[in-house]
């Protein structure tokens, strides 16, 4: 299979004003001119620099292993590497927060809960109303948790992200910015994925269009997401998440049950913590993780008031959502089940899931209204 490769015309005129050639105004007007053509507008910082990453030892390493495990041509692939692009702007988004940052669950929960959102979630919900009830049949999972993944990762599609794929997961495997929590493993094999998913859907590798992060479509699967738990929820023979809805809401679902969610169960428990809890105690239970490990029984002992339908057998997890820097708003505490676990394993932020759970009820209750 032959790679149709991307125009590198942006990339001319980043190299044109790198040594300060005279016909610089004119590649730039030339950029912009092809830029008026295309979905996505030129940005010199998304669009990034050339890296030459074909010449790096490590990624001719990289393609070799390709070559060895999936029968790729590596001729094609140090081709499709020479016009990768680095991209400064996605790896400073990468980086950690700031150790002085607050987390505050109300500001994060201001974000999603909102009108905008909310008023969207009610008009996909009823444009898509009997394709989320099939989807709740088949695997177990509510509409308004669906809808709730959905309206927190891209407003129903609306916001699926820019930058090509390819260059936010170079960028992130072989120049990943942090060496102290360095996830360039992680990005690696997303970009293998990546690279078999266009290959295999006779894309091309430049063509396709995600977050910072290389996540993609409606629902934002990364290329590992998207090969193992992506399904054709329309019948059509085609699994498309970057512009087909019936299947974003099916491969949503399909990742969740995939995930350990359990049909009918509640997501969590509202509480408040024993006013004579030690902190040690506090702190051993948050250490715990979401995953449920504690014993309603043992968190009863300890003080914690918990719905009667409980037994002293069922699993928990203690969930904290800080509120620093809110002034007169403590951290809450939730206690999470299995479901809420699966939720965390889209994302691993306890406000995301948090947030998923609390828009999709927000939807529902305006659509009862």
């Amino acid at each position: 299979m032959r790679t149709r490769l991307a125009p590198l015309i942006i990339g001319l005129a980043v190299a044109l004003s790198l040594c300060g050639s005279a016909p610089v105004e004119a590649a730039r007007k030339k950029a912009k001119a092809k830029a008026r053509h295309v979905k996505v507008a030129s940005n010199p910082e998304r669009d990034g620099v050339a890296a030459h990453y074909d010449q790096r030892p490590e990624v001719q390493a990289f393609i070799e292993e390709l070559k060895e495990r999936h029968g790729f041509e590596a001729r094609e692939l140090s081709r499709v590497f020479a016009s990768v692009r680095y991209l400064p702007v996605v790896a400073r988004l990468m980086l950690p927060a700031p150790v002085t940052q607050p987390k505050s669950w109300t500001a994060y929960r201001g974000r999603f809960i909102e009108p905008t959102r909310i008023n969207a979630g009610v008009r996909f919900w009823t444009d898509n109303s009997s394709t989320l009830a099939r989807a709740a049949l088949a695997y177990g999972v509510p509409e308004d948790i669906i809808v709730g993944i959905t309206g927190v990762e891209t407003i129903y599609g609306r916001n699926t992200g820019s930058f090509r794929v390819i260059d936010s997961l170079t960028t992130l495997a072989f120049d990943y910015p942090s060496k102290e929590r360095d996830r360039s493993p992680f990005f690696k094999a997303q970009l293998e994925d990546y690279l078999l998913f266009a290959r295999d859907g006779r894309l091309d590798y430049f063509d396709v269009r995600g977050s910072y992060a290389g996540a993609i479509g409606i629902p934002q699967f990364m290329p590992g997401s998207y090969r193992r738990y992506a399904v054709d929820f329309d019948g059509d023979q085609i699994i498309n998440l970057r512009s087909n809805t019936a299947d974003a809401i099916g491969s949503v679902a399909n990742f969740l049950r995939e995930h350990g969610w359990v049909r009918g169960m509640t997501i969590f428990y509202p509480t408040v913590l024993p006013a004579d809890l030690d902190s040690s105690e506090l702190k051993r239970l948050i250490a715990l993780g979401s995953d449920p490990k504690i014993s309603a029984g043992e968190l009863r002992k300890l003080g914690f008031v918990i719905d009667a339908s409980v037994t002293d057998a069922d699993l928990l997890a203690l969930i904290d959502l800080p509120n620093e820097g809110e002034a007169g708003r403590a951290t809450e505490y939730v206690l999470g089940t299995q479901n809420f676990a699966a939720l965390t394993r889209y994302n691993r932020s306890y406000f995301y899931a948090m947030a998923v759970a609390e828009l999709g009820s927000s939807v529902r209750a305006a659509m009862a209204r």
